[in-house]
């Protein structure tokens, strides 16, 4: 168990305020006057751009508002019906683990995932949580983007639970455009799952994904 907050967010936040919130946030971890935090959000339609991201990766960008971000990764979709989990945690107990850290966000959400019947698989080379759907075809159902400012986490995670997946035609998620791959939901796989059962479900597994380093 670790000194975690958890916060949920009612209604839809603006992705400007989001942003300054955790900024503010994590300059109160670092003084140590707050406690790690796992905040849930919902999100009005909107693309966010990370540190890689590509002009022409932005298919239609009179479609949505697009907000460039300082996370990592390229663009990705937010909107209702997804679950975008900011975890603001403190490195250092972590020996500074930055991949260490990426790592326990996939296991989280694979876990989470789980819970669900679903399968949830991490791919070399492609940032995010996928589902094999047969006959060669893989869609991400959760992405992932991480920014650390002087060993504390921001940004974390959007699991996409019934969220408009025509929205991510506007953009190539996270910059994947190859033959067989694509993004699906806990929806679009047949999941009706409501906001308070996945998020009951992060709260069950997060303790085993990130779990502090024995001494």
């Amino acid at each position: 168990m670790i000194n975690l907050e958890w916060r949920t967010q009612p209604g839809l936040l603006d992705y400007s305020d989001a942003v300054a919130a955790m900024e503010r946030r994590v300059a109160d971890i670092r003084a140590g006057t707050a406690p790690q935090l796992a905040w849930l959000v919902e999100h009005p339609p909107l693309y966010t751009g990370g540190t890689s991201a590509r002009p022409a990766d932005l298919l239609d960008p009179s479609t949505l508002p697009v907000y460039p971000t300082g996370r990592g990764g390229q663009y990705t979709y937010h909107g209702p019906g997804q679950r975008v989990v900011y975890l603001m945690l403190d490195l250092k107990p972590r020996g500074g683990d930055v991949r260490g850290h990426v790592r326990a966000l996939e296991r989280w959400v694979i876990d989470a995932l789980a819970t669900f019947g679903v399968t949830g698989e991490r791919r070399d080379g492609r940032v995010g949580i996928w589902v094999d759907r047969g006959n060669g075809r893989e869609d991400k159902v959760a992405a992932i983007g991480v920014r650390v400012r002087q060993w504390v986490t921001y940004h974390g995670l959007a699991i996409n639970v019934a969220p408009d997946l025509a929205h991510f035609s506007g953009i190539v998620p996270c910059g994947i455009d190859e033959p067989g791959l694509g993004v699906t939901s806990l929806a679009d796989l047949g999941i009706d799952a409501s906001f308070d059962a996945v998020d009951e479900a992060l709260q069950r597994t997060f303790d085993d994904a990130f779990a502090l380093p024995t001494t």
